[in-house]
């Protein structure tokens, strides 16, 4: 009867050894899973901030949905219509170049281009194929990327050319009237490649096919009939949103 008692006791003691364990191991893994809400948890001996558990671990940006009280579309609200597919550019090797009619042909690095001046902008894509997308652009304006390169008298007109071969133009002059910008940020996030990583080019007012993605190039011209690669296909040169979608 005695070793009986004896052997329970020790089941006992088994069980709440376990229970022990178990919490101990249990705890740590709920708070970090609520690592939004909660800043620091009871390591037993000291209280450890939770920052310093993810110290070498990159932060997951998210998308904003929402700015300034305007409900913002996503990234995942694009459609994918671009000639070649998405592209993926190593930033580590990126080099984005401005030349053609300027006195100084000139070319950024990545980071280089990421430690400019910044603008962001509330806008919205209008694509001809019926969809629009609002949202957040952060971006270089292109006035700050001619002001170094310096555009000759005789430059009128702007072509921009993607990774994939894709280009578009636009008039110098409205460049530089609605101060555009090349975005390398929407809603908070870096630009996903679908999206034009590491640039697009935010053409306001102009239908989608005006917003070239992948951009590697930046060409000034004294052409103001080039036409890109819708262009020359039948769209509008002008690609005003309230103007026709084919013709000029």
């Amino acid at each position: 009867m005695k070793e009986s008692r004896t052997h329970g006791v020790r089941l006992l003691w088994i069980g709440l050894s376990l229970m022990v364990i178990a919490t101990a191991i249990a705890i740590p893994v709920f708070i970090v899973g609520q690592e939004a809400q909660i800043a620091q948890f009871d390591s037993g001996e000291s209280m450890v901030p939770l920052s310093s558990l993810a110290q070498g671990v990159p932060v997951e940006e998210v998308e904003i949905r929402e700015y300034q009280g305007h409900p913002l579309g996503s990234v995942d609200d694009f459609r994918e219509n671009s000639i070649k597919g998405v592209q993926y550019i190593d930033a580590a090797t990126y080099s984005l170049v401005l030349d053609g009619l300027v006195e100084q042909p000139t070319s950024w690095r990545y980071q280089e281009l990421l430690e400019m001046d910044h603008l962001a902008k509330l806008v919205t894509i209008h694509c001809v194929e019926g969809w629009s997308v609002k949202a957040l652009w952060e971006g270089i304006p292109l006035a700050s990327l001619f002001a170094q390169a310096v555009p000759l008298a005789a430059a009128n007109t702007v072509i921009f050319h993607a990774a994939d071969g894709y280009t578009t133009s636009l008039p110098l002059d409205y460049i530089l009237e609605r101060n555009l910008i090349i975005a390398d940020r929407i809603n908070g996030i870096v630009l996903p490649p679908k999206n034009g990583f590491p640039f697009e080019l935010v053409a306001e007012d102009k239908w989608g096919y005006k917003w070239i993605k992948w951009i590697v190039r930046i060409e000034l011209s004294d052409d103001p009939t080039y036409r890109g690669f819708w262009e020359a296909r039948g769209f509008s040169n002008d690609g005003n949103i309230d103007g026709p979608k084919f013709g000029d």
